[in-house]
């Protein structure tokens, strides 16, 4: 099989250079990344880590995570950064970070440029390169994703180290040896899905023996024997070194590491995200949620590249690299169907599967040098260079106004970022708290505010280290009127989309907003009055009058936030009020349709009044807003009962498969078996007293 290697010396010159270029660009753009969430725990844990191999195994907290599951990630990359933040003696961690960060993206891309240079050389190599530059999801992503960005890196590589090794008619080099073992090792070590390599290892050697046996006639035992020896030796010493920096794996290296992966599978946290303008939980996402998240956020050019290469199937394989392009395509393509097929519990978008990434790049840079292959004439040339600059204007416009946001692009499948707004998640990854925490610093630092309380809707305590006097803590944003604050900072994640798309939110409290092409991803807000706060804790105490007046003041400033309603109506309710506390609810639901505890508390009066209907309403409505607000089953099943005994078992079989351990769903799925057949439910209510 024939690869070419080169396309001149000239193009040479433009492939490093442009290599060269990219890397300076990407340095600069991750020095005032924001810190995203998920940033955060991982550095936490790898601080654990560090720990424990510096207390040679005596600190454990890295081994129980019971609440962040971060054991069963080797996250490999984030402990060596640490390790060398540890040992240089960094301050500036995250700054430090983010400089790793886009040297792990920058190592993926020209990686992958590489792969292509050897595949059909440097035009491809210098196209896949284009076509990453204007790539913004994986451009943002680089700039601080030290899990999702170095994984990638190591999947690329890991392909192409075992296709150089597999396809090599030669002597295998030494060094493709040793890459692919560290591209394994390094891939494992980050998460255990990287066991996939080891895998693709023994499937292409297999399929690339059955194709030299039809295609050509060959197969030589003896070759192929010292191969598989050569390819088993490669697994067993990168799975060796894949444990090495990983606490959880050390403690049992197979059984663990089986364990991480299954848990990455079906991963237990779910979250709450908006899709197609709705809000549902991660692990009810329908089953194109993969797919469609990728259509709608790679840009244009890279699908049109891709088709493009489809058409060239034929000139494929008459240059005898079929093979080499389907089992790119297998790395491209197992990986979705198997999450698809799973059922895996999918959010964030497709940042979990960045890994497929440049795979994809390869193949649309592919497509376009296939074209440039067709075309002769130098004018078409120049007219096929435009219609790639017309294809990249999106991309490239939409990073250049928001460049530390790149990673939230949408394309123009949906009209981009301004038409995913209220029906996709935006900055789920909570980057924009970074500019907003920066900007409230100045802005305190201006009106001479020595001290303040900082809630905000992920940690902030990084970005206010500085500033000690100054008190941070985490809160959820629909709670805000139930906390004690100065300043808020909260991002757009789990806004309801009701209120984005009608714009209440950002509130009327914001003293400033962060944007990203024109739309609100992030806002500090100032309190106006603390009336709200005070009512509530005169309300949890039991000071029923004065938490009215409170509440009657707070409103008077703050008309925006349906928790004030809410808690207003527990108040009447419990003065006994209860025409006007139903007549608050109903306001709060005008601001938020969706707001759970109103449509529960809505429900549960009306059921306390004997309108079942209503109740029934309110209760069918709370679960399909929420799907997992249990208690809902349970009081809707009551009341379905009545009528259709088995709607009402159905109901709450329905919440005990979300929730197996539901006891009052396990309770009241006994009642309705007490008068027909008491062995069931004596049956029920053995399992419902085993829990707690």
């Amino acid at each position: 099989m024939t690869i070419l290697k080169n396309n001149g010396t000239r193009l040479k010159y433009i492939f490093f250079a442009s290599s060269a270029f990219l890397l300076i660009i990407m340095i600069i753009l991750s020095r005032n990344a924001g810190i995203s969430c998920d940033e955060v725990l991982h550095y936490e844990h790898s601080v654990a880590v560090y720990n424990y191999f510096a207390t040679n195994g005596s600190d454990h907290s890295a081994l129980e995570t019971p609440v962040t599951h971060l054991k069963y990630y080797g996250q490999s990359y984030d402990n060596i950064v640490t390790i060398l933040t540890k040992w240089f003696n960094i301050d500036d961690v995250y700054g430090f970070r983010h400089l790793m960060s886009s040297l792990a993206g920058w190592l993926t891309i020209f990686l992958t440029a590489l792969f292509a240079v050897w595949l059909s050389g440097y035009r491809t190599g210098i196209l896949v390169l284009f076509m990453f530059a204007v790539s913004p999801t994986f451009m943002g992503h680089a700039q601080n994703n030290l899990k999702d960005v170095p994984f990638a890196l190591a999947y690329i590589s890991g392909t192409f180290f075992t296709v150089r090794i597999l396809f090599s008619e030669k002597k295998i080099l030494l060094s493709d040896l040793v890459l692919l073992i560290f591209s394994i090792a390094f891939c494992v070590s980050i998460r255990a899905g990287g066991l996939l390599l080891i895998c693709y290892l023994y499937l292409f050697f297999i399929l690339i023996l059955i194709y030299k046996k039809v295609k050509e006639g060959k197969f030589d035992l003896h070759e192929s024997g010292k191969r598989l020896i050569i390819i088993t030796l490669i697994a067993a010493t990168a799975y060796f070194l894949s444990i090495l920096l990983w606490p959880y794996a050390l403690q049992s290296p197979l059984k663990n590491v089986i364990g991480s992966y299954r848990v990455m599978v079906h991963y237990p946290d779910t979250f709450r995200q908006i899709f197609e303008g709705k809000t549902d939980w991660s692990d009810f996402m329908p089953w194109y949620y993969l797919p469609k998240s990728m259509v709608i956020t790679i840009p244009v050019i890279i699908f049109i590249g891709s088709l493009i290469l489809l058409f060239f199937s034929k000139k494929i394989y008459d240059s005898g690299k079929t093979l080499i392009y389907g089992i790119i395509a297998i790395t491209i393509l197992f990986p979705l169907c198997f999450a698809i097929i799973e059922k895996s519990n999918l959010y964030s978008s497709w940042r979990q599967f960045l890994f497929v990434y440049p795979a994809i790049v390869l193949f649309a840079a592919s497509g376009f040098n296939y074209i440039f292959d067709l075309v002769k004439n130098r004018f078409a040339r120049w007219v096929l260079f435009a219609i790639l600059f017309l294809l990249s204007v999106h991309p490239i416009g939409f990073m250049a106004k928001n460049k530390h946001y790149c990673y939230i692009y949408y394309n123009q499948f949906v009209g981009g970022l301004k038409g995913a707004y209220g029906n996709y998640e935006t900055d789920y990854y909570f980057t924009g708290q970074t500019e907003a925490s920066k900007w409230l610093i100045s802005y305190l630092k201006e009106n001479k505010i020595d001290t303040a309380v900082v809630k905000a809707t992920y940690t902030v305590s990084w970005q206010f280290r500085n500033q000690p006097s100054i008190k941070t803590s985490y809160f959820r944003n629909e709670e805000r009127s139930q906390c004690d604050w100065d300043y808020a900072i909260v991002t757009n994640r789990y806004i309801p989309p009701y209120q984005l798309k009608k714009k209440i939110w950002p509130p009327e409290n914001i003293i400033h907003i962060i944007y990203a092409d024109s739309i609100p991803i992030c806002a500090v807000l100032e309190r106006k009055t603390k009336a709200d706060f005070y009512g509530y804790r005169a309300l949890e105490e039991g000071r029923n009058n004065e938490a009215i007046r409170y509440f009657e003041e707070a409103l008077k400033i703050n008309d925006k936030d349906e928790m004030i309603f809410y808690n207003f109506a527990r108040a009447l309710s419990n003065d006994g009020q209860y025409e006007k506390a139903d007549s608050v609810l109903k306001k709060g639901l005008e601001i938020n349709p969706d707001c759970e505890p109103i449509l529960m508390y809505l429900g549960n009066i009306a059921k306390t009044n004997k309108n079942a209907n209503d109740a029934i309403k309110y209760y069918e409505k709370l679960i399909e807003v929420n799907r997992k607000y249990f208690e809902a089953y349970v009081e809707l099943a009551k009341l379905t009962g009545e009528k259709d005994i088995q709607k009402a078992r159905k109901l709450l079989r329905t919440c005990l498969k979300m929730n197996p351990k539901n006891k009052p769903a396990i309770i009241a799925l006994a009642d309705t078996y007490r008068k027909s057949d008491p062995d069931i439910a004596r049956k029920y209510d053995e399992i419902a007293n085993t829990i707690k």
